[in-house]
């Protein structure tokens, strides 16, 4: 058997996702959770929703986080790390509210999160810290007793988040055509946000000029365009670029789109892209119809050869990542000196939020940072 390792002062981990409807029936309502307080009509609700239609009302993000609970589990019981995990979502069900009550329950005092988002930004980051305040607040009201929620640092640079980013290039840009294989580009997608928001994303020192947000992006997108090309021996040309934008024109997002980025490369003579998701943890929505379906689209259009490569998911060693990480958070709270494990230029990330950390559009309470209200 092998050696137990040491969570301590951790007794539990919470996995903390954006979930997605499960059936036709469900992909109204959970759009309502995730606009609530906009004001949007049903009927426009509808609309937004066809995206889930076409694939059956349901979102893969909920399989591919039962996919990862079982690596998690399963790492952690291969190396003797006794940490129960468990699964809560911000808009659908297993909701964080209820997750966090059964973990109350269950006699958890000092919880680990891990949140499905590996970048600084308001919606990867702090609007999961405000979704922890609120459920927190319910269990206050509902009289329970509050456990101490920490979450994990933005493990983007993190080996085990990187390499499987790095073999799903290469073994896209393997199934192009030979002829076309070694001249091919690679965009690096991510979710487009606000400019505004992307600003003001990470610490307050490192604000402006795209901010944390963009920073991090580049960072992964060099890594793994320079080991892709020490393990290929081929230089490709590369650039991140963006996707998903759903805000309203008149509010400057991130560019470029990935479509016109195809159709730039193209114009300009790329013969063939690999599209590489590196701001994905996962295959969810965004990733197999903006990508997969409309990207994979205009591609076809412009007869340009296009590849997606494959998101982190629930490869091994993203989990033994997220086991390296909590591990390297307990030695921290237990007073130890540690060497977090990062690559790139960047360095590891704070473990803590610091004060004016991608800030709210509203002044809101935000759990597990340093200007949090809970002990």
């Amino acid at each position: 058997m092998p050696d137990a390792l040491d969570a301590t002062p951790y007794d539990a981990l919470l996995l903390l996702s954006f979930g997605g409807p499960e059936g036709p029936d469900d992909v109204v309502p959970f759009l309502e959770n995730v606009t609530r307080g906009r004001g949007i009509p049903r009927e426009r609700l509808k609309e937004v929703g066809q995206h889930y239609f076409l694939f059956g009302g349901v979102s893969p993000i909920n399989d591919q986080n039962r996919a990862l609970l079982q690596a998690l589990r399963k790492d952690f019981a291969d190396h003797g790390l006794d940490l129960p995990v468990y699964w809560g979502n911000r808009n659908w069900a297993p909701y964080l509210t209820d997750t966090l009550r059964e973990m109350v329950r269950d006699g958890h005092r000092r919880i680990l999160v891990l949140a499905t988002s590996a970048y600084a930004s308001y919606s990867g980051c702090r609007q999961y810290r405000e979704n922890l305040a609120d459920s927190l607040d319910a269990l206050r009201d509902e009289g329970l007793d509050l456990p101490r929620v920490d979450k994990m640092r933005h493990y983007f640079n993190h080996p085990g988040f990187l390499e499987p980013m790095i073999d799903g290039v290469i073994e896209s840009l393997a199934g192009l055509p030979e002829d076309v294989r070694d001249g091919a580009h690679i965009a690096f997608t991510t979710h487009s946000i606000p400019t505004s928001a992307a600003d003001t994303s990470g610490p307050v020192e490192g604000h402006g000029d795209g901010g944390a947000y963009v920073r991090q992006h580049l960072d992964v997108a060099k890594l793994v365009a320079d080991a892709v090309r020490e393990r290929t021996g081929v230089d490709h040309p590369w650039q991140l670029v963006y996707q998903s934008r759903s805000g309203a024109p008149h509010i400057p997002w991130l560019e470029p789109d990935i479509c016109d980025h195809l159709e730039e490369r193209h114009a300009a003579g790329a013969p063939a892209v690999v599209m590489a998701p590196i701001g994905f943890v996962s295959d969810h929505m965004e990733v197999l119809y903006d990508l997969d379906t409309e990207a994979t689209a205009k591609a076809g259009e412009l007869g340009l050869p296009v590849r997606r490569s494959a998101t982190v998911g629930a490869d091994p060693r993203f989990a033994a990542a997220v086991r390296d990480l909590i591990l390297e958070r307990a030695a921290v709270e237990r007073g130890q000196r540690v060497t977090p494990c990062a690559l790139g230029a960047l360095g590891p990330s704070h473990d803590v939020c610091p004060v004016g950390c991608c800030p709210a559009r509203a002044p809101r309470p935000a759990a597990a940072g340093a200007d949090s209200p809970y002990a």
